[in-house]
Parts: C-alpha cells; structure tokens; sequence
C-alpha cells in the first residue's frame, strides 16, 4: 500500500507552506505500509518557539484555504516546542530544533520511503546545522 493522490497532495502543500515560513530540514516520509492510522508523516524544525508556531499557522490556514482540509486535533500549542497536526490521512510534526535532534523522528522512519517534496522544501535541508553556526550555537544549545 502507498500513500493515497490525496495524502500527497495534502504533504505537498503543507511542505511548500513550512518551506514558505523558513522551516528547516523538511522532509515526508510514506508509512502507509508500517502504520494503519495514516498515510504520511511531514517533519519540519525551527530554531524559535516562535517561528514554531507561524510555520504551523501558516501550514493549517493553507491546507484550508486550499485542499478544505482541517485538522482533527492540534497538540502542543502552550509551549510551542512540539505542534503536531493530525489530518487523519497525514500528521505533520513541526518541532523546535533541540526537540528535532533529540527525539530524531527521522530514524524511526528511515526505513520508510520518502515523499518526492516541491525545491522550495527540499533546499531547507541542512539549514538548522547552518543556522546554528551563523549564530554559534553548537547542537543542544539552540533556543
């Protein structure tokens, strides 16, 4: 089994939206075949709780806008280090980059094929690591 036309249109658009908002490192990964309750994961960092939450805003109000898509539940709005949207066919994880390292979603799914992303997402792969040098935060220090 793979991904349904709609779960990747719904990646697709919520990748362009992040990338939109100076996400970094998005990546999708199809766990269609491992898991039974979705189709697709969104994973997408930044390094501010703030910058967290315009991501998922922008995220959400863009899925509506366009696809008519509402998420079923939103969870870690208070601290805005963890906000996870659950579509039903997709779940996007948007994460404060020391939240990101630590809980590494990325190894648990790195089995599991990924999803082909617009450029504007994909050029946001190693932007974190990149941002921290600029601003000389070493991993485990950014806030």
């Amino acid at each position: 089994m793979t991904a349904t036309d709609r779960s990747i249109e719904l990646i697709t658009t919520a990748a362009q939206a992040a990338a939109d908002r100076l996400a970094h490192d998005i990546i999708a990964y199809d766990v269609s075949d491992v898991l039974s309750i979705t189709d697709a994961f969104l994973l997408a960092s930044a390094p501010n709780d703030r910058q967290v939450k315009s991501i998922v805003d922008e995220i959400e109000e863009r899925l509506q806008k366009e696809l008519g898509a509402k998420p079923v539940r939103r969870e870690g709005d208070r601290d805005a280090r963890w906000i996870l949207l659950d579509y039903v066919d997709i779940v996007i994880h948007v994460q404060h980059s020391e939240e990101r390292v630590f809980y590494a979603l990325e190894r648990l799914w790195k089995d599991c094929p990924e999803i082909a992303l617009p450029e504007d997402a994909l050029k946001t792969c190693g932007k974190a690591e990149e941002h921290a040098q600029l601003h000389g935060v070493t991993e485990g220090e950014q806030s």
